[in-house]
């Protein structure tokens, strides 16, 4: 299936703003044979002084981008095609979570890749002592790792709420957990600080979904999303897998990757600093236009 994607992301100042500096992180990854990049363009608006390519520690690759000269309003415009193949589900060799640690044991790589840099806290993931018995109770004795983490997606799905505005990028897991409601950023730091309780290497998926609209009705402008769900390592035989809790299902054609982070601040869409005073207004719009006949 080949899509055009089309995302725009507006930031309007209270006041001008003088000196920014901003790493943008919004074009589909190039990972063949699952995830294949035709083109891709980016603007910003106004021009920037600077702007070069960056590749971070996980193989995300952004663009730092540098405001000099005052604006009032920065937007960013990007579009790509990309050509997405079906995910196989595959036969299920995963471990149990008591052989877990011994075959993480016996992977000792610091690689990008490595599911040991998804084991502990990182920024926007803490221990939680009720996450941890939620996902103590969902993890059943008969259950493997991949069980363990369709159950927790399961159960997340049915134990919350979507309820866009209830919370914001900066709301930590476990407020989201105590309210049971939030978006997909929310489902997805919870599902992983209860994996991580576990001893599950997980990591944060932020990306693109397709919305399919009810039958007979036309597709809206914008009804598509930047979204997030989880990537969970399951041992050495079937190695990662990717599970969206906000609609319990596997990651499959319709998920686009754009990158993987250990949490949402890894791999934010726009991250950095400059100098303002006063509110800034953000506002997002994405199309996610698939082009071949289902």
């Amino acid at each position: 299936m080949r899509y055009d994607i089309r995302l725009t992301i507006a930031h309007d100042y209270a006041a001008p703003v003088g000196y920014a500096r901003h790493l943008v992180l919004v074009t589909p990854a190039h990972l063949p044979p699952r995830q294949i990049l035709l083109s891709q363009s980016l603007e910003v608006t106004p021009e920037p002084a600077e702007s070069a390519a960056q590749l971070d520690f996980f193989g995300n690759l952004g663009t730092m981008v540098t405001h000099i000269a005052p604006h009032p309003r920065m937007e960013i415009t990007m579009m790509a095609q990309i050509q997405c193949d079906p995910v196989p589900e595959g036969l299920n060799f995963a471990t149990t979570l008591p052989d877990l640690a011994d075959e993480l044991d016996s992977l000792p790589s610091l690689l990008p890749g490595a599911p040991q840099h998804f084991l502990g806290v990182s920024p926007r993931i803490k221990t939680d002592a009720a996450i941890t018995v939620f996902a103590r109770e969902t993890a059943k004795p008969w259950m493997d790792v991949r069980d363990i983490v369709v159950a927790m997606g399961e159960r997340i799905n049915r134990d919350f709420d979507f309820v866009p505005g209830a919370t914001t990028v900066e709301t930590p897991a476990s407020e989201a957990f105590a309210a049971r409601r939030g978006v997909c950023q929310d489902f997805t730091h919870v599902m992983i600080t209860g994996l991580r309780a576990l001893g599950i290497p997980a990591a944060y998926v932020s990306g693109y979904l397709r919305t399919t609209p009810p039958p007979g009705q036309a597709r809206l402008e914008g009804a598509d999303a930047m979204h997030a769900w989880v990537r969970a390592w399951c041992g050495k035989e079937i190695g990662w897998i990717e599970y969206d809790p906000t609609n319990a299902i596997f990651a499959g054609q319709d998920h686009i990757v754009v990158a993987y982070g250990r949490d949402y601040g890894d791999i934010s869409p726009v991250r950095g600093v400059l100098r303002m005073s006063g509110d800034n207004l953000s506002t997002q719009s994405v199309d996610v236009i698939p082009l071949d006949a289902d």
